[in-house]
């Protein structure tokens, strides 16, 4: 089984944090939405991807129609950890065969924060040869390990991904940063209930809220959630009208690449 570990804690982590916010931006513009979305967005998103992801996480989305994102790092692949067995490569391969988006996760789950960028060039040629291996789609979104950005993570991300999901809760709205756009996290004993209040804040804003958890399992760990508490957001989002889109949809609508399909009444 992997080891736990922890991303950079200390003042200088948060600053570098803070500071990379504001270099290598890429502002969401949703060119053509004059008015704003048709409907608020949200993306299901699953990192490091183990398996009970791929098959009740995945199994849940498709009963409703929706298909999510699962952040892959090859390197792990049928490996142990804390969050459970990784995907195997036929699982990752079935789960875009049934058309899920799977996305750039670093190929060894790479602390970006603390890593040059020649490290993390490196590790993302490795994770897109590997992804090339499969058969799979290069991919065109990613999301930080760990949450840790850097300035130098960002300067190499930029000229490969439409988008980059970082950690920090918030909305994507227009001018958010495409290449550290928030996510809200579906864990712990309070994450149901903090998904909930970030959908309500979507709806009101019609704006695109990005959801990731990692396992999905009746006794999850401390960063997963179980089957019930996912299918009852999803059919709670569902019932308030938002669209259930992949991260590269709606980064594609973020980088005005795409029109939103409005669904049928």
């Amino acid at each position: 089984m992997t080891e736990i570990y922890t991303a950079d804690s200390s003042f200088y982590g948060k600053l570098r944090r803070r500071l990379a916010r504001l270099i290598y931006t890429r502002p969401a513009r949703f060119e053509g939405h004059d008015a704003g979305l048709a409907r608020p967005l949200l993306t299901i998103s699953f990192d490091d991807a183990p398996t009970s992801a791929a098959y009740a996480g995945a199994a849940l989305l498709e009963k409703y129609g929706a298909r999510g994102t699962f952040f892959i790092s090859a390197g792990l692949s049928g490996s142990d950890s804390h969050l459970g067995v990784y995907t195997s490569e036929m699982e990752i391969k079935a789960l875009h065969a049934a058309g899920h988006e799977i996305a750039c996760h670093t190929h060894s789950h790479l602390d970006c924060g603390r890593a040059t960028a020649a490290d993390i060039a490196f590790d993302l040629d490795l994770n897109a040869e590997a992804f090339h291996r499969m058969g799979l789609p290069k991919a065109t979104t990613f999301a930080y390990p760990y949450g840790d950005v850097s300035p130098q993570a960002k300067s190499v991300l930029t000229s490969r991904f439409i988008a980059s999901r970082a950690l920090h809760h918030g909305l994507i709205t227009p001018g958010t940063d495409l290449n550290q756009t928030p996510a809200v996290g579906i864990e712990g004993k309070d994450g149901e209930q903090t998904a909930i209040d970030w959908l309500i804040r979507a709806e009101d804003e019609t704006a695109w809220l990005v959801l990731y958890t990692h396992d999905v399992r009746e006794n999850p760990s401390d960063w997963g959630c179980t089957p019930e508490t996912l299918e009852r957001l999803i059919v709670r989002a569902l019932d308030m009208g938002f669209d259930i889109v992949t991260y590269a949809e709606g980064a594609r609508l973020a980088s005005g690449q795409a029109v939103q399909k409005v669904k049928a009444a």
